[in-house]
């Protein structure tokens, strides 16, 4: 907490607030003085509060000078009534003079931005934060947002505005931006074009937008726009169902190997035999191999150019399935093992795979094959917070609940090769 005297943080700004003498009150006409300090920074706020309070011993002093004055010019009239008018008219002049004075004042902004204003700020910062697909999302869900509201205020938004907000994105079709005609459509537009379809956003989707925009209206606070985030109060009241993704049967991956897919076939045996992610895979760089002897080659995933990393916890070394060493030839020699390959080419390859095989169960997707690899670990009996430490989960608990990011420094190359030469991928 704040030692400032007189001066307190609400939302994100500093206020002051000082009590006159009881004195002092008849004369200025008010109980306290207060002002914002226009500033969520404490070391600025404790110099401000200085000056303010500087300026409140002096409205004080002036108070009771002014004081004196009436009333010794009062004590020398005749008449009561003359006394009366002349005291009346001298403290008004004395409150005007004292109003005038004012109180001091600090830089800060004068009009609040518009939302789309401060949701193209908001938008650069996240830009440089996230990962593309991610920042595609967070893109979308503001973009709603600053298509319905774009000339207003952000502090003119209430709670109003967020009931009709999660009203009208209930009514959004899983169509809209697969339809070229609904890409600059307002999110009113929007609406009304999916009254006409069958079928609308699921909960979970909805649930997505209302959290980033909600994250938007948060930082907006932070910034100082807002004392408090008006979105807080209203209440989601949409069912999330999970949505797990589905882990491929032996059948389903002898039947995506056997095909040979000239575009994914290696990234996906790399993540059946070693749990990576599909961007970890495709972010791989020559230099990041290394061989060990007779442990044989580990993968080093770390950040890079091609690609960041989910968590701290996801940089580790991963040996390489004897199956993946003998495919390392046809790889390149130096840089990207897959240039020009993205996770979205990935992916969207996969769906058109599953298409082709008529692979159709619900939750088979790429990332499915990390499922495929934890559970081969899980059934030759490898203990869970090993195969968290291959994987590059961030908590990797034993069985007493001890967390091992903390009180281990991990399990060995030696353990690592054992447990990924148990892995078998299905016969062809």
């Amino acid at each position: 907490m704040s030692d400032i005297k007189y001066a307190y943080l609400k939302g994100q700004t500093w206020l002051y607030r000082r009590n006159y003498p009881k004195d002092v009150v008849p004369v200025i006409g008010t109980r306290a003085l207060k002002q914002s300090l226009k500033t969520g920074d404490v070391k600025t706020a404790r110099t401000r509060a200085a000056q303010v309070n500087a300026k409140y011993e002096d409205l004080v002093r002036q108070a009771r000078n002014g004081a004196e004055d009436i009333l010794s010019h009062a004590q020398a009239g005749t008449g009561e009534i003359e006394w009366g008018e002349a005291s009346k008219a001298a403290l008004s002049s004395l409150r005007s003079t004292l109003a005038a004075e004012g109180t001091i004042t600090f830089p800060g902004k004068t009009t609040a931005p518009t939302v789309a204003e401060l949701s193209r700020a908001y938008l650069n910062l996240r830009s440089n934060q996230l990962r593309r697909g991610g920042f595609k999302s967070v893109r979308y869900s503001v973009g709603l947002f600053t298509s319905k509201y774009r000339d207003r205020r952000i502090t003119s938004i209430t709670r109003e505005e967020g009931r009709e907000f999660l009203s009208l994105i209930a009514r959004l079709s899983p169509l809209i931006g697969k339809v070229r005609q609904t890409r600059r459509m307002t999110l009113d537009q929007l609406a009304r074009w999916s009254d006409g379809g069958l079928e609308v956003i699921s909960a979970r989707t909805r649930k997505r937008i209302w959290s980033q925009v909600n994250h938007f209206l948060d930082w907006a606070v932070y910034e100082g726009h807002l004392s408090q985030n008006p979105f807080r109060t209203v209440r989601f009241d949409g069912k999330i169902k999970p949505a797990p993704y589905a882990v491929p049967t032996d059948d389903e991956v002898r039947v995506l190997l056997m095909e040979e897919d000239g575009v994914i076939h290696l990234p996906l045996l790399i993540c059946l035999l070693t749990g990576m992610r599909s961007g970890e895979a495709v972010g791989l760089l020559r230099e990041d191999l290394t061989s060990k002897g007779n442990l044989g080659w580990f993968a080093h995933v770390r950040p890079n150019g091609l690609r960041k990393l989910k968590t701290d916890a996801a940089e580790r070394m991963v040996p390489l399935h004897s199956d993946l060493e003998a495919l390392l030839g046809q790889l390149p020699q130096e840089g990207p093992l897959f240039p020009g390959l993205s996770v979205n080419m990935v992916t969207k390859r996969f769906a058109d795979l599953r298409q082709k095989l008529d692979l159709r169960r619900p939750g088979l997707v790429f990332h499915s094959t990390r499922k495929w690899f934890i559970t081969q670990c899980e059934r030759t009996g490898v203990p869970e917070h090993f195969t968290a430490s291959l994987v590059g989960h961030k908590s990797a608990r034993s069985e007493n609940g001890i967390t091992y990011g903390i009180y281990s420094a991990g399990i060995s190359d030696e353990q690592k090769r054992d447990i990924i030469d148990q892995i078998r991928l299905p016969s062809c």
